[in-house]
């Protein structure tokens, strides 16, 4: 088995079977995956994998077009480290919530960066109505400093009228 490892990266509108088209295919010609994510977002779905294997690029391309075509998705394929069975474990979960406006994620990201947080896993959402848009935004990592510490960091966020809440995640391992 090859080491050259690479992700592979897919976006199209939303659909049943994509998944099942892209794994069956690869899995068909000896591509192994590591990690994924897969979601959607706002009717459309996207793919990310790291896959491995001997195919080569083109070889990837040619086996995934009949999902590709069908599905009219976008492919992208770059080179990656692969660096698995590393799993990092958040201990910080931020929630925030407030009417939607340009900047909020720039603004809530940027005080936490200033911190040293580590992002493991930014999830958002618009919720409302298309009049009064909520925004909300959930994003788990880990934090160098304190619970007390990374809500002083956003303080201003809730002084301009934005809900946050920011909890330590509890970690059972065994």
């Amino acid at each position: 088995m090859s080491d050259d490892w690479r992700m592979l990266t897919l976006i199209g509108k939303d659909a049943p079977g994509i998944v099942a088209g892209v794994t069956t295919a690869l899995a068909g010609s000896g591509v192994i995956l590591g990690e994924t994510s897969m979601l959607r977002l706002g009717g459309n779905f996207t793919v990310m994998m790291m896959i491995a294997g001997d195919a080569s690029d083109e070889d990837l391309r040619r086996m995934l077009k009949p999902v590709v075509s069908t599905h009219a998705m976008r492919l992208h394929i770059d080179p990656i480290d692969a660096h698995l069975h590393q799993h990092l474990v958040p201990n910080v979960q931020v929630t925030v919530s407030g009417a939607d406006r340009v900047g909020i994620v720039a603004q809530v990201t940027s005080a936490l960066a200033e911190g040293g947080f580590n992002i493991l896993d930014l999830d958002s959402d618009v919720a409302g109505s298309e009049d009064k848009p909520v925004y909300i935004l959930l994003i788990s990592g880990i934090a160098s400093e304190s619970v007390e510490e990374v809500e002083e960091r956003l303080d201003s966020l809730r002084r301009s009228g934005v809900s946050v809440n920011v909890s330590a995640i509890d970690t059972y391992i065994g």
